[in-house]
């Protein structure tokens, strides 16, 4: 019996561990304009609220500094030529969504990524993913913790929102971003562990529901 019909998740430290890349792009960025760099452990701060919102924290003075469009721009462009230099899955994440898709659950991903990273990510790692929705507020979308992704991700799924009665779906994801964004949508959020953020963390804002490796996903299924 399946526990869900529809599993969404992040992708940040949820799916694929990014940390690294994402580090190394914002440090090359702030190097080309003489501006201070970030240990890792401050850009795992800083992430969770799109591209946008990680190099306001990353660079001084954030969205007020004088040069901060070409700065955001050198971080957009180089992050897209290296977003698959180190990223790859979390342990069990490859075999956990193919457990998944087996059983007849439909897969989508929710991110606050750029929409292009993003689909280029889930093509190269994950064809189970039916859907893959990034941060394109241009079309009126606006990032998560509003609902809209998630609506749309419903959506490109076949399934409207409010969703039928006769249809279960869930957030997985590791931040309090994803916690919020569950909650916006109307729909249970199940908190990893093995992200960017720890227990103490998602417990203060909210947190109900962990699992500290892929494979109890799908021993939830099998409850």
């Amino acid at each position: 019996m399946k526990a869900y019909d529809i599993y969404i998740f992040d992708l940040d430290g949820t799916l694929l561990d990014t940390l690294q890349d994402l580090a190394t792009s914002v440090n090359y960025t702030l190097r080309q304009y003489g501006l201070p760099e970030h240990s890792t452990d401050d850009i795992r701060r800083f992430v969770g609220n799109g591209v946008r919102l990680l190099m306001e924290r990353a660079v001084p003075g954030g969205a007020g500094h004088p040069d901060f469009e070409r700065i955001f721009a050198t971080f957009r462009e180089y992050y897209m030529a290296h977003s698959l230099d180190t990223t790859k899955p979390y342990e069990g994440i490859p075999e956990m969504l193919h457990t998944l898709k087996s059983r007849g659950c439909k897969l989508a991903v929710v991110s606050n990524k750029m929409m292009a990273a993003t689909q280029e990510l889930i093509a190269h790692f994950f064809p189970e993913i039916d859907v893959a929705i990034g941060e394109h507020e241009e079309m009126g979308i606006h990032k998560k913790p509003a609902p809209d992704t998630v609506y749309e991700a419903m959506r490109q799924l076949g399934i409207p929102a409010p969703f039928p009665a006769n249809i279960s779906a869930v957030y997985v994801g590791d931040s309090d971003v994803d916690i919020q964004t569950a909650r916006n949508a109307g729909i249970p959020c199940i908190s990893v562990l093995w992200g960017f953020r720890d227990r103490s963390f998602l417990t203060t804002h909210g947190a109900t529901t962990f699992i500290e490796r892929p494979e109890e996903l799908v021993s939830m299924e099998e409850k």
